[in-house]
């Protein structure tokens, strides 16, 4: 492998000596050990930077007390909050201190000096939250708003869509709490001159510093006036402006956006602002993104409190199942103008008022005005996942980031785009251009090659290339997300050599042994060196297929980017459940997506899938499959963990849950022949806590009762009976063969599957009799077939004793698995040439005859099988359009299965439940907790309730007794009846109860006659 790494290395340290200090002094984690280090080696850019070790602290002592450490022992330190820097900022070869888990508390909210008191650690979205009962926000909103940290808002001077009306976060810092290397502690704000020669004379390190600013000042005065662009997105450099008498002598404001290199922010006293009471959006369309960038001028007359642009090739990514409606206005690129108001009709009236007074160049080819609250949702979810969305192309073209985020004078910023579409021509590069146009600040992920040298020093050349384009046009290499090891090394081609030279100056002053963030902005790190992409090239060979990343696992690996949505503390979906309730970076999809990526590069983690960091790292993973469709890059972490397993577990004893609810279709089969004595002794105290313990089994949960008689048994017995013949159809080979199988299997006898209904106008349909329905709640796919026949169809089985596989898969036992799967296939083959629909109820079981069969036995037939299975309310809309559900008539809060939300998508349901008269709401709980055997397992009980508590067990325990609790999932309806001590219902069963009422009214006028 070639050397990517930069020239900077760390001194000889006391190592044993430095981490005694740090576990003396700091009541936090001290973490020293390859897991720790490997989840800490990225951040979201393209950049990978070992790092010596981790402080996750507790208090602001313990801030202190490991800076006083690194001073003491010569450790360069990086502060990091979110990780969610896109310039590899947050990263670095000391220590990092991650103040995102602990130091969360908003100190103070003033509602009447509209201001607010923050530790480093606070989420963006918790100080809106605390703002918003007094009509207040946070005014900069990045888009990375549900996880990122006020201190690496401050560490980078953060934007986000609304800088047009509010700012960059410097516009918004009143005072900074600081901490420096050598352990002095200062508090920093707006400082006039005659305030600034006082302080200067104080004694000691605080005095020398406020003396060597005003000496800086007095300098550069006149280069610090002339010689930097005069834009509100400059976000490149130090912001020395900011200490000009003219603009305050803001001391905290200039040390907004050094990105750690000068200081680490233990607090800060931050502006809010009013907030309108009312927003919409007006979209508008153009031909192109120039075009749309030739409008914002005047758009801007209007004060909108954003314009934001987007184009259809980012748009065309999220128009799938799932992800709200996104409908928009003719043309290929799109600004979506935010107008506010007092209430919703003067914001609209606002916005078509605006609409209406357009000319030239800024008149639409269409427009909308969106008051819709859900589509607009929908329009910024695209705009707010971007960066993740352009880093995929359709083809799986890989794009990077690096020329991230250039911004322009908003007048010239159509003019930049045209030159930048030629240079991007010239080298033979995409990308996909959105942002913050408002602001003439573009986002564009590029396909740059970056796995060898010539694709590092075509990287390098276009790098230059397009910095020089952009000082062309008197604008800034960085708009939002700093300089970092991406850009630092651009700042002359922006700036003058005396401007350059007073950063130096600045930096010195602060951190004069340069142990702060070394690397960044002042003596910077190369562009093109401790690149990610280059160190980690090929993986090893796997068993499912990863289709969308070419087979190859290393590429998989680097699909997670690193923006961090997975660490969310509240919101929408479900991702990732695990992380919501222990913060703890360890289990996010981010950290295990890092963990196997060390893995796979064997520098940190050098056992591969013997690794138990990596084994540890997926513990807590539940397998909800959440990531495969809430991370912006469908990172799929259940696919990736049951390979993961596979691998590990080969050839060695595994864990006593994979054995029991590894196998459970096989336990339940057998369990089937007597159910009542297996329910006794699963009843009974003494033989259930040894079960459990033989199991690996939670002792606080109970063992779920089998079934009196199997679904498949009862529907044979009605077949029989209704067809007036004799004879038990031919059962599968045997407790193991039934369910694996070891021979094909034939066409299915027409005979055998079901009676006929009444009227089987439309045809027949084949219910798929998973584990969990046939043998532990066969009322449920009974009441499928109910529906089914009064829909008009003739409902059949598929032949013998059939399973998913999905129990083998999700406790990586994928050669078992994919032995299930091949009988699956051959059971549903015949039936799938036939032309014949499958119905799964289960929904986990229908998401892997959808997906992980295609995983794991890739080809024609499994994509031809994949492409004919369907929910019962996917089937019902797709093949029966015109049957009318009964009506139902009722209030339900409804639990949405994480393996629907993430494969399937759950707007058929939502739409059969409104024609059944269901007035439903859909809790946004994200997981239940249990997700199969995750929360059954041995030492996963107190996670796994603490997800269900999050929003679903209180909400059915506040919900009223008449209220129906729908949940389609066996685990979701378990953990609920378990947790909550109430039954939950499978649609079909409230359907089928429904149709049973419907009838009985049927038939009592003609008793009464």
């Amino acid at each position: 492998m070639p050397d990517t790494t930069s020239p900077t290395a760390l001194p000889d340290i006391d190592l044993e000596g430095f981490g005694r200090a740090l576990r003396r002094d700091v009541s936090g984690t001290v973490a020293f050990d390859s897991q720790a280090r490997a989840l800490y080696t990225q951040d979201a850019s393209n950049y990978r930077h070992v790092p010596l070790g981790v402080v996750v602290p507790r208090t602001v002592d313990d801030v202190v007390a490991a800076v006083a450490a690194c001073d003491a022992y010569g450790v360069p330190l990086t502060p990091r909050g979110g990780g969610t820097s896109i310039a590899g900022n947050s990263i670095g070869e000391g220590l990092v201190i991650d103040t995102s888990r602990h130091l969360t508390a908003i100190e103070e909210v003033d509602p009447g000096r509209r201001t607010a008191r923050v530790q480093p650690g606070v989420v963006l979205d918790d100080l809106r939250a605390a703002a918003a009962p007094h009509g207040l926000t946070f005014g900069p909103d990045p888009s990375t708003h549900s996880r990122c940290t006020m201190g690496g808002m401050i560490g980078n001077n953060s934007c986000g869509s609304h800088s047009v009306a509010w700012g960059t976060t410097a516009d918004n810092v009143e005072s900074l709490d600081v901490l420096l290397h050598d352990g002095t502690r200062m508090t920093v704000g707006a400082t006039g001159r005659d305030e600034l020669d006082r302080l200067a004379a104080l004694p000691a390190r605080e005095g020398r510093i406020y003396a060597a600013l005003r000496d800086l000042v007095n300098t550069y005065m006149g280069d610090l006036r002339t010689g930097m662009p005069q834009l509100s997105r400059r976000v490149s450099g130090y912001s020395l402006d900011r200490l000009l008498p003219e603009n305050g002598g803001h001391i905290a404001r200039s040390l907004v956006g050094t990105e750690g290199s000068c200081v680490t922010v233990l607090g800060a006293t931050v502006r809010l602002v009013e907030s309108p009471p009312s927003r919409i959006l007006v979209v508008l369309g153009y031909q192109d993104a120039p075009a749309a960038a030739d409008a914002v001028p005047e758009l801007l007359q209007h004060g909108p409190l954003t314009v934001e642009g987007l184009n259809e090739q980012l748009v065309s990514r999220v128009r799938q199942p799932g992800r709200g409606r996104t409908e928009l206005p003719s043309g290929a690129a799109w600004l979506m103008v935010e107008v506010g108001g007092a209430d919703r009709a003067e914001a609209e009236e606002r916005g078509k008022a605006m609409l209406r007074s357009l000319s030239g160049a800024a008149r639409p080819l269409d427009s909308a005005v969106v008051v819709d609250p859900a589509h607009a949702r929908a329009l910024w979810r695209i705009r707010e996942e971007g960066s993740g969305l352009a880093t995929r192309a359709p083809d799986g073209t890989e794009a990077w980031p690096g020329w991230e985020d250039a911004a322009v004078p908003p007048e010239r910023l159509g003019s930049y785009l045209r030159s930048y579409d030629r240079l991007m021509d010239d080298y033979g590069y995409r990308g996909v251009v959105y942002g913050h146009f408002g602001e003439g600040c573009l986002h564009v992920r590029v396909d740059f090659g970056l796995g060898d040298a010539q694709g590092r020093g075509k990287f390098r050349s276009f790098m230059e290339d397009a910095a020089d384009l952009v000082a062309e046009h008197g604008g800034s290499v960085s708009g939002e997300h700093g300089d970092g090891q991406a850009r630092s090394e651009l700042l002359p081609r922006m700036y003058g050599d005396r401007v350059v030279r007073a950063f130096s100056e600045f930096k010195s002053l602060w951190d004069p042994r340069n142990r702060m963030n070394p690397g960044i902005i002042v003596d910077p790190l190369p562009m093109d060196a401790d690149l990610r992409q280059a160190a980690v090239t090929s993986g090893p060979l796997t068993v499912l297929d990863y289709p969308e990343d070419q087979g190859d696992f290393a590429r998989a690996m680097r699909r997670c980017v690193g923006v961090g949505k997975c660490r969310r503390h509240e919101g929408p979906g479900v991702m990732c459940p695990s992380y919501m309730v222990t913060r703890n970076e360890k289990d996010s999809t981010r950290g295990r997506a890092r963990a196997l990526f060390e893995m796979v590069n064997g520098e940190v983690i050098t056992d591969g899938w013997a690794s138990e960091e990596v084994r540890d790292s997926l513990d807590l993973c539940l397998s909800c499959k959440g990531c495969r469709s809430d991370c912006p890059v469908n990172v799929d972490m259940a696919a990736y963990k049951a390979e993961f397993l596979h691998h590990h577990y080969r050839g060695r004893v595994r864990p006593a849950s994979h054995y029991s609810m590894g196998w459970l279709p096989v336990w339940a089969r057998l369990a089937a022949v007597a159910p009542a004595e297996v329910n006794r002794a699963g009843g009974a105290r003494v033989l259930s806590e040894a079960l459990k313990r033989i199991g690996g089994i939670a002792p606080q949960r109970s063992i779920p009762e089998f079934a009196r008689t199997t679904f498949t048994r009862w529907f044979r017995r009605r077949a029989r009976r209704a067809a007036g013949a004799g004879g038990e159809p031919r059962r599968g080979g045997g407790l193991l063969g039934g369910v694996l199988g070891r021979r094909g299997g034939a066409a299915p006898r027409t005979g055998e599957g079901g009676a006929a209904p009444a009227r089987p106008e439309r045809g027949t349909v084949v219910l798929w009799p998973d584990t969990f329905g046939n043998y532990l709640t066969p009322q449920v796919p009974a009441a499928a077939v109910r529906v089914l026949e009064d829909a008009g169809f003739r409902v059949v089985l598929p032949e013998g004793q059939v399973c998913c596989g999905l129990t083998w898969v999700s406790t990586g036992q994928l050669g078992v698995a994919r032995q299930v799967m091949r009988r699956a296939l051959r059971a549903l083959a015949p039936h799938v040439e036939a032309g014949l629909p499958v119905v799964g109820l289960e929904p986990s079981c229908t998401a892997a005859l959808r997906s992980d069969l295609q995983e794991l036995l890739p080809g024609p037939a499994s994509e031809r099988v994949a492409a004919s299975v369907y929910t019962l309310s996917e089937f019902l809309a797709a093949y029966a359009p015109d049957w009318e559900p009964p009506r139902v008539e009722a209030r339900a809060i409804s639990q949405v299965h994480c393996h629907q939300h993430a494969v399937i998508g759950f707007d058929a349901d939502r739409k059969l439940m409104e024609r059944a008269g269901i007035d439903g709401d859909v809790l946004e709980s994200g997981c239940c907790g249990l997700a199969g055997n995750f929360g059954f397992e041995d030492g996963h009980y107190e996670v796994s309730k603490a997800v269900g508590e999050r929003v679903l067990l209180p909400a059915v325990r506040e919900a009223d007794p008449e209220t129906l609790v729908l949940a389609d999932g066996f685990s979701c309806r378990t953990q609920i009846d378990q947790e909550a001590g109430r039954p939950a219902r499978h649609l079909a069963e409230v359907l089928a109860d429904g149709l049973a009422r419907k009838e009985a009214e049927r038939k009592e006028p003609d008793r009464e006659r």
